[in-house]
Parts: structure tokens; C-alpha cells; sequence
């Protein structure tokens, strides 16, 4: 059974930055794709970065472009969001998923999720 488990939310000012952590544990799912997605109050869930397994692909939303850099570390299985230039529209509940799975242009969220970590943004 895999499990992930974010952490590295808080309260930042607008402009701030932050940087997100995921670590995995169980499976062979591990080794795959692994994806950003949040969820801000009365919205929907929305897709925020995404990585390969190699680490050699990467993609974000346009919300997000130039400000936020995903990256990992599989020697400690952890996918790590480093968010630059927070904005209040940032506000929302990330979580980590497993195998994100791309489609064309767009990634789809696979079955494992963590359980979110709050990042709040304020003006």
C-alpha cells in the first residue's frame, strides 16, 4: 500500500515563499510520476505540477509558470514544490499524488493521495 506524506504548508505574506515535501513509502509506485494538485475552498481539485520518475520531465500549470519548481530526490523517495512569489490565489489545500499520468497535454491524477497540507496566503 502506498502511502505519501506531505508536509512544509503555513501562513506566508503575499510575495513569500514556501516549500512543499512529499515522501512515499510502499509499492512500486514509488518509482513513478508524481504530481501537486490543490484545492481551494469551494473549487474544485486542479492540477499544479507534475515530474517523471527520471526527474528529466516537468510541467505546470500556467497559474504557476516561473514561480514554482518541482524537483525530487529518489534516493529519499520525496518529490519536493519549492513556491516562489506567493499570491493569495495560491490559497488552497496541496496534495501529493501517485502515478500521475499524463495525457497529451494534461496529467491526470492516479489513485494514491496524501492528506494535503494548508498553505495560506496573505495579502
Amino acid at each position: 500500500q502506498v502511502q505519501l506524506v506531505e508536509s512544509g504548508g503555513g501562513l506566508v505574506q503575499a510575495g513569500g515563499s514556501l516549500r512543499l515535501s512529499c515522501v512515499a513509502s510502499g509499492g512500486r509506485e514509488t518509482t513513478y510520476n508524481r504530481g501537486w494538485f490543490r484545492q481551494a475552498p469551494g473549487k474544485g481539485r486542479e492540477f499544479v505540477a507534475a515530474i517523471s520518475f527520471s526527474g528529466k520531465v516537468t510541467d505546470y500549470a500556467d497559474s504557476v509558470k516561473g514561480r514554482f519548481t518541482i524537483s525530487r530526490d529518489n534516493n529519499q523517495n520525496t518529490v519536493y514544490l519549492q513556491m516562489n512569489m506567493l499570491q493569495p490565489e495560491d490559497t488552497a489545500v496541496y496534495y501529493c499524488n501517485t502515478p500521475t499520468i499524463r495525457q497529451g497535454s494534461n496529467w491526470r491524477p492516479g489513485d494514491y493521495w496524501g492528506q494535503g497540507t494548508q498553505v495560506t496566503v496573505s495579502r
